[in-house]
């Protein structure tokens, strides 16, 4: 974790800690917190802590990591994804993981909610997926950017080694 984070204290500062010296925190301190921090834990993308990265502007670059159960995005501070912009709504939509497909829902926003150009109610997210929520613009991310090409350089790095080594063996053979 970074060290430049701050630990939420409780009020009068006093912290509480469990049988073995484990820090304690209300639900509504680990709230405040995450929505602090905002961002995702390790900044990467993976299927099982997708994130969504701002590309608009004043967003370049900003990541948000999407965790389980329903997540509110919006311009109020009592969202879960503050997002400072005044063409979003206080309240302009919901992300919710459902069994591990992230859908994003829009809340009745003044400017609307997209998905690759088309505005939306209701949409499934898929890897690489752009969002508009008014003028912010986000793409979805499940992995990083580049990924699947390194993947697949494994692979045929893989099956290079495997065929060299069967020619190996068919050589020492014959």
């Amino acid at each position: 974790m970074n060290s430049d984070v701050q630990t939420p204290a409780r009020p009068g500062g006093r912290r509480t800690a469990g049988p073995q010296g484990t820090q304690l925190f209300s639900a509504e301190e680990l709230h405040q917190y995450a929505a602090e921090t905002g961002l995702a834990p390790d900044g990467r993308a993976s299927v099982h802590e997708p994130v969504i990265e701002g590309v608009g502007a004043g967003l370049e670059g900003r990541r948000f990591s999407l965790r389980s159960g329903r997540q509110t995005i919006g311009r109020g501070g009592d969202s879960d994804i503050v997002i400072d912009d005044p063409s979003v709504s206080s309240s302009h939509a919901w992300i919710i993981n459902q069994h591990g497909h992230h859908v994003i829902m829009n809340t009745l926003s003044t400017n609307g909610t997209f998905v690759n150009d088309k505005r939306i109610h209701e949409a499934v997210l898929k890897h690489g997926d752009r969002i508009r929520l008014g003028q912010a613009e986000f793409v979805f991310l499940t992995r990083e950017r580049g990924a699947a090409g390194r993947m697949r350089l494994r692979w045929i790095g893989f099956g290079l080694l495997t065929l060299g080594g069967l020619g190996a063996l068919a050589w020492w053979f014959a």
